[in-house]
């Protein structure tokens, strides 16, 4: 799987030419989405010790930053903090991941339905313009760019939806399985990859349509198919698994 982490232990944010250094902030959110990535891409097995060394020296930064970036990724539940011993990446066993998909299938629909009351003409077009890069993302067997580019266009229908409520509960629920939402695309009987491409066609087309019912029971039976393929995935003989694209 394609990571955004350096191979070598090359600093994230070497020091300016000036002589001055990266603002905090970016360099906080810099190592926060290269750590984010490479746990969601599944480098650290599930229910493992996260390899705090490995990943400062990986990282070129120290512990401190490595620990506030963590405990984001646990409030996320990507991770979980273990007191005095560091932190594991959470397993979730079958039945969270049939509570957790459906409870976002749940919550996409409703999106999906809303966002056709609300959104406008250029967001439509944003989205179209995301779907496309997605398709070249997919065309070239790139996951980790057409992952990014796919969480994108559903929170782009999310916002759409003018919800606060509702897009800050999908936040919750969406960083809990994005690391398994990722992996399921490598189940092999289903084919998932290509079956989620044909079905984002089918989103992207009654969206411009704003066909609220049809948008949303496509959006729900899109996420109960990613349920199935992500339980798949997880029952899938370790050795077996596919080589990354």
């Amino acid at each position: 799987m394609k990571s955004t982490i350096p191979d070598t232990g090359v600093p994230i944010a070497p020091p300016a030419a000036n002589g001055g250094d990266r603002p905090e902030a970016s360099l906080h959110g810099e190592i926060l989405l290269r750590l984010r990535d490479y746990v969601v891409e599944g480098n650290i097995p599930d229910g493992a010790r996260v390899p705090e060394r490995q990943l400062c020296a990986m990282l070129g930064i120290s512990r401190t930053p490595l620990r506030e970036a963590l405990k984001v990724l646990a409030s996320e539940g990507l991770i979980e903090l273990l007191p005095n011993r560091g932190a594991r990446v959470r397993q979730l066993s079958q039945r969270d991941l049939e509570e957790l998909f459906d409870v976002m299938a749940g919550l996409e629909s409703l999106a999906g339905r809303l966002a056709c009351e609300a959104i406008t003409d250029e967001e439509i077009t944003a989205i179209e313009q995301l779907h496309y890069e997605m398709y070249g993302h997919y065309l070239h067997r790139d996951m980790h760019g057409y992952f990014q580019t796919n969480q994108r266009i559903h929170e782009s229908i999310v916002a759409a939806a003018r919800n606060e409520t509702l897009k800050s509960a999908y936040a919750n629920f969406a960083g809990r399985i994005r690391r398994v939402r990722y992996s399921a695309n490598f189940a092999r009987k289903r084919q998932r990859w290509a079956e989620a491409m044909r079905e984002h066609e089918t989103i992207l087309d009654a969206l411009r349509r704003r066909a609220a019912s049809e948008l949303s029971d496509i959006l729900f039976q899109h996420l109960r198919n990613k349920r199935a393929a992500a339980i798949e995935h997880l029952t899938e003989p370790q050795e077996d698994a596919p080589a990354s694209p």
